[in-house]
């Protein structure tokens, strides 16, 4: 075999181990695998979102997967015991209700902060079922809000974690507007990193009503919570409801997926707002 031609095998050789040895593999000027950096950026990751929007004046919502995962956390009492929950697909806001659609259905603005695309606060529980009932009106549609259960489960997104996006607390300024770096105010809806489900404020900026009467614990007298997702409304105390999420005056502590609070349902405070579910 002429020396030319062994030289030229050895290339074509070389060539080929070189594209399998670095296929997948974006080099920049310094040698830096840019692909293995991207998939180290952050521990949540944005799956394929499916949004729905019934008209033009409705919320955006973002399709939640059927599924199940098991709610509540060892941590305090009030998130005990924890306790498995399956869900068929539903909606839920991918962020909470802005003033914007809440003066376009009920014609006046509560909040104490205002602003279009800030998100509506100052409405109590009682106030937000007048509003549904509005929407539901206008729009044709069934809106309603999210079951405890339908929140943490949209909340945490696939994770198992304090957190939507892990345990490092030093990421929460990335997903929320709290204590730390919200200057004790509200800011527009969906400015920080969205969860695994594509939603917004999941943790921070306003806490969220949900339509669950408050149990202190995971167990009642007369009954458990229910293993479908669906509201927890029987065996109640009083008219105390469930509030979720933590907000812009929270500690990192309190935007725990897990982390429950309740507050009166005729009472609002101006760090108290809301997000918007539907059944599919």
């Amino acid at each position: 075999m002429s020396r030319w031609l062994v030289w030229l095998l050895m290339a074509i050789s070389l060539q080929a181990s070189s594209q399998s040895l670095f296929r997948g593999f974006i080099p920049d000027e310094n040698g830096i695998n840019l692909d293995d950096l991207q998939a180290k950026k952050g521990a949540s990751k944005v799956a394929t979102v499916t949004f729905v929007k019934d008209c033009a004046a409705c919320p955006e919502m973002v399709v939640i997967p059927a599924g199940s995962f098991v709610m509540g956390s060892g941590k305090y009492s009030t998130e005990q015991p924890s306790h498995a929950v399956k869900f068929r697909s539903f909606l839920i806001g991918k962020t909470e209700v802005t003033q914007e659609l809440w003066e376009s259905v009920m014609g006046n603005n509560p909040s104490f902060s205002k602003g279009q695309t800030l998100p509506v606060e100052t409405v109590s529980w009682d106030d937000i079922q007048r509003f549904i009932v509005k929407l539901n009106q206008k729009s044709r549609q069934k809106y309603r809000l999210p079951s405890e259960a339908e929140w943490e489960y949209a909340a945490r997104a696939g994770s198992s974690t304090e957190w939507s996006f892990g345990d490092d607390e030093a990421k929460v300024r990335d997903y929320a507007w709290y204590s730390k770096n919200s200057g004790g105010r509200t800011y527009d809806v969906g400015q920080k990193l969205p969860n695994a489900f594509g939603l917004f404020d999941m943790h921070g900026n306003v806490a969220e009503w949900a339509e669950d009467c408050w149990h202190e614990r995971y167990e009642g007298i007369f009954s458990k919570p229910p293993t479908d997702g669906s509201a927890w409304i029987s065996d109640c105390s009083g008219n105390t409801r469930v509030i979720r999420g933590g907000s812009f005056n929270s500690f990192p502590e309190n935007l725990r997926s897990a982390y429950r609070n309740r507050i009166n349902a005729i009472n609002w405070d101006n760090n108290i707002g809301f997000r918007l579910a539907r059944d599919l």
